[in-house]
């Protein structure tokens, strides 16, 4: 007979469901551990991989040693690569909770970039700047760079997804930035389109196509 003034206490699963949960985080294997210098280095590594295809479809262009000398021709490679190694370190930094970054990096290549321009535009008259711009290889360029860029930001958001970003669609930003960054570096040993004009303004454009689907996929898939 049930006692009027002590009633049963009710059992409505609450218990036994956090018990069931503690049970499964104790049994559950641990995380992966986060390690942001492998990331660096695994996506540096599918970039280099994606580079060495291309170079091997397209090779290297003819006069590379010589046009290297050109400190113009030099700036092809050169401010991309300034702008993989802030990007990269921009994105490795977001990828804990407690990341900070600084933009003065990327205005330097920025100032530097419409330098060239400035320059470039200098030299010629009016009828010429059109050409110089648009270049004879511009829609395989395009086509060659963010595909190159593909396989590098795919990789490193798989990785940076056992991190904690608080900011998660400028840390896919940054990581696409650097992916398009490092395919420009590696397309500008094959193009010979030298003109300042054509690569600030196509190199730039690609690698903002590369940082926006960054941005996209990061905002999508960095969240916790």
């Amino acid at each position: 007979m049930t006692d009027r003034h002590h009633p049963r206490p009710r059992h409505d699963g609450t218990e036994s469901g956090l018990e069931g949960l503690v049970l499964r985080l104790a049994i559950a294997e641990p995380p992966p551990p986060f390690r942001p210098v492998r990331i660096a280095l695994i996506m540096l590594l599918g970039a280099t991989a994606a580079g060495a295809v291309h170079l091997t479809w397209a090779g290297p262009r003819p006069d590379l040693g010589a046009s290297l000398l050109d400190p113009v021709t030099l700036a092809k490679p050169a401010l991309p690569l300034i702008l993989l190694i802030f990007a990269l370190t921009a994105t490795l930094r977001l990828s804990r909770p407690e990341g900070q970054i600084r933009p003065w990096p990327l205005a330097l290549v920025g100032l530097a970039a419409l330098g060239l321009v400035l320059g470039s535009l200098a030299g010629l008259s009016a009828p010429e700047i059109l050409p110089a711009v648009l270049g004879s290889t511009l829609r395989r360029y395009l086509v060659s760079i963010v595909g190159l860029a593909l396989l590098p930001l795919a990789v490193g958001l798989g990785l940076l997804r056992r991190g904690a970003p608080t900011r998660p669609a400028l840390t896919g930003g940054l990581a696409g930035m650097a992916a398009g960054a490092a395919a420009a570096a590696g397309y500008a040993l094959s193009c010979t389109e030298d003109s300042p004009l054509f690569f600030v303004t196509w190199y730039g454009g690609a690698i903002l196509v590369v940082a926006a689907l960054g941005a996209l996929a990061g905002f999508r898939m960095l969240r916790w």
